[in-house]
């Protein structure tokens, strides 16, 4: 089911009522069926991932008209490749995911056995966002169907389009008590924070993500927030510029620089700054050759994001930063298209917006250091971010920077790519997130992990119950040392 509401201060009565009774619908559905066998969960998955395919064209088409212009080639890779493969590894593994999983047991308590069993939470809600509105809102789905779950998604408001025809792609494939969608704006998705959920998942900004957290407290719903922060590329005095620069432009620029992990800004050794910069012009101008109609480079998807990213620019410039804006063909980029030259900046002071908010488009503050000693201390001083990107032949180095600072993950000498890594967890910490998902971790975050102790028929704990004399005694006086 997917319900469109428009924009208000508050939301309708009839639509806190549509999505209350959507939950219990489903809530009753998963009480009344059970678990899902794996099988079911298979053809469940098999459903999403058929849809997916058959649309492709749909979703290329779509994502680029609520952008404004999409490279549909990173909506290939950002979207499909990841969703698909999220699908396909859940398939694959979900049997042993489910299994019992014996734990050993102390000595005073043999011959009883442990184990966990792994159980579906009922009714999740997952909140997606808009700058990868079909992975970050099916890799969810992929993960919750996969731990045996009903669900209900709140896809991005500014991205329109995409989000209707994933919410008519949902509708043709799942019954309402399997999976539903709701469309609209904020006030549909503070609505849909606030329902009883058995869990909620939320991608997005780390404001909007507090104000999240906050609703969902009210009924002690658990959360996994995949938020963001400004991550960290930093290049080590042994690594070659040239690779690292090009690795680090081409990460930064996917999307437009609008993705979550992008990295933020970069660390440099400081008799290397202007080698980086060269480095990184160059990486550019083979890239992208021209900007204005190259499919290659993807637009702002909103005009308020558009201003927000200039205004982040005009701020550095006032502020006395030297911006370098990477242009190779000299184009006229007229703020219509939304379309922003890849822009270095140097020079900037903290005070600057650069480097006190998150970016979120392409622009990359360049910072020159003396020391890895206090990069490091840099690092650590600001919030917890998502991600840490860092360039270095040698391994102690490596294993130096990942044990002193703390990030949600990291690549090591590339960008972005342990985000597609279905065996390791994706996520944040602190103010860049809560919780983590992706292959087994995702089944985790949409699972309950109940311990159960099986009694053997011939046991001692008989001795342990009143009326206590000498034998419990003797047997504390062994269990616990004086």
């Amino acid at each position: 089911m997917a319900v469109m509401e428009k924009s208000s201060s508050s939301p309708p009565l009839d639509l806190e009522s549509t999505l209350r009774d959507r939950l219990e619908e489903q809530r009753r559905a998963f009480l009344r069926d059970g678990p899902p066998t794996a099988r079911q969960r298979r053809e469940l998955l098999d459903r999403l991932r058929g849809a997916i395919i058959s649309r492709q064209d749909g979703f290329i088409e779509a994502i680029s008209t609520d952008f404004g212009h999409r490279s549909s080639h990173e909506t290939r890779l950002g979207e499909f490749f990841t969703t698909l493969k999220s699908l396909q590894h859940a398939r694959k593994n979900l049997g042993r995911w489910m299994k019992p999983r014996r734990r050993p047991v102390a000595l005073e308590f043999q011959p009883g056995r442990a184990k966990v069993h792994v159980q579906p939470l009922g009714v999740v809600g997952i909140i997606g966002p808009w700058n990868y509105p079909l992975s970050l809102a099916g890799g969810p789905l992929a993960a919750a169907i996969a731990a045996g779950n009903r669900v209900m998604v709140k896809p991005s408001e500014l991205t329109p389009r995409t989000s209707e025809l994933f919410a008519q792609m949902i509708e043709e494939i799942y019954a309402p008590e399997e999976v539903s969608v709701f469309l609209g704006g904020p006030e549909v998705g503070m609505a849909f924070s606030r329902l009883p959920f058995d869990h909620l998942f939320f991608t997005g900004s780390t404001a909007v993500g507090r104000s999240v957290m906050k609703a969902a407290a009210e009924n002690m719903v658990p959360v996994t927030l995949e938020l963001g922060g400004k991550s960290p590329a930093i290049v080590s005095n042994d690594f070659p510029i040239e690779v690292a620069a090009t690795s680090i432009m081409s990460g930064k620029l996917f999307n437009a620089g609008q993705t979550c992990i992008a990295p933020d800004h970069v660390f440099v050794p400081a008799d290397s700054l202007d080698r980086f910069v060269e480095s990184a012009t160059q990486a550019v101008r083979k890239m992208y050759p021209t900007l204005a109609e190259n499919p290659d480079f993807t637009s702002i998807v909103a005009d308020r994001h558009y201003e927000r990213v200039q205004s982040l620019l005009a701020d550095a410039r006032e502020s006395g930063a030297r911006v370098i804006e990477i242009n190779p063909a000299g184009e006229e980029l007229p703020a219509q298209g939304r379309k922003i030259a890849p822009t270095l900046i140097v020079e900037a002071t903290d005070s600057m917006g650069v480097l006190e908010k998150e970016i979120f488009g392409p622009v990359l503050p360049i910072l020159p250091y003396d020391s890895i000693d206090e990069v490091i201390e840099r690092v650590n001083r600001g919030p917890r971010a998502l991600a840490l990107y860092y360039f270095s032949r040698k391994s102690s180095a490596v294993a130096r920077m990942l044990e002193r600072t703390t990030t949600g993950g990291a690549t090591i000498n590339d960008t972005l790519l342990h985000v597609a890594q279905e065996e390791l967890p994706f996520g944040g910490i602190g103010a860049s997130g809560i919780g983590a998902y992706h292959g087994s971790y995702g089944f985790e975050t949409f699972s309950h992990r109940k311990g159960v102790f099986y009694q053997s028929r011939f046991n001692a704990a008989g001795l342990l119950r009143p009326p206590y004399g000498g034998m419990i005694d003797r047997i504390l006086s062994f269990l616990i040392p004086r």
